[in-house]
């Protein structure tokens, strides 16, 4: 009997905590000095550093679970849309760009649970670890940047993200098509 390192699921478990705590935070009255957002965005990268540590400490143990797959790109979603949401209210990301990133990762969790009740899994493609990394990137900048040039780059970085969203959506859309036949598959 081989027995699941639990570190993987726990460390996840811990990024689900951490994106609780950066909603709460963005959500709360900004503090009175303005290390406050950068707190807040070193409270996000942290989380989002566990995503990385998980995967590595999961393949490197074989402990690699069904948990863990749904999991994982469940908390990633939430760790990276809930700070968008509330970036959107606060005026720092734009609406409709937040909108089509949530379109994809409704479209692409769907075709995940097609697949799964068809018998396969999906597993992250290296197009949605680009689209993951630049959206981090571009939220943490979001988050932490004052007026000006940071916030600037962070708008152009979360465009990028929007159009990576877009493209690996469509890949993994493209990619698992035969899934949207009327057979089914055993």
């Amino acid at each position: 009997m081989t027995v699941q390192n639990p570190w993987p699921n726990r460390i996840t478990l811990l990024r689900l905590g951490l994106a609780v705590v950066v909603v709460a935070l963005l959500a709360a009255p900004p503090p009175p000095s303005g290390g406050g957002r950068g707190a807040v965005a070193g409270v996000f990268l942290a989380a989002a550093a566990t995503d990385w540590l998980d995967g590595w400490l999961a393949r490197r143990t074989g402990s690699i679970t069904a948990f863990g797959q749904f999991l994982d790109p469940l908390v990633d979603k939430m760790l990276v849309l809930g700070p968008l949401v509330l970036l959107v209210a606060d005026g720092r990301a734009p609406a409709v760009g937040v909108v089509l990133i949530l379109f994809r990762e409704l479209a692409v969790s769907g075709l995940r649970m097609l697949a799964a009740v068809r018998g396969r899994v999906i597993a992250a493609a290296g197009g949605g670890k680009l689209k993951t990394a630049v959206q981090i990137a571009a939220v943490g900048l979001l988050i932490a940047a004052p007026e000006g040039a940071f916030l600037f780059a962070g708008l152009v970085l979360f465009w990028l993200s929007v159009a990576l969203a877009l493209w690996s959506g469509w890949i993994y859309l493209r990619g698992h098509w035969d899934l949207f036949g009327t057979k089914e598959e055993a």
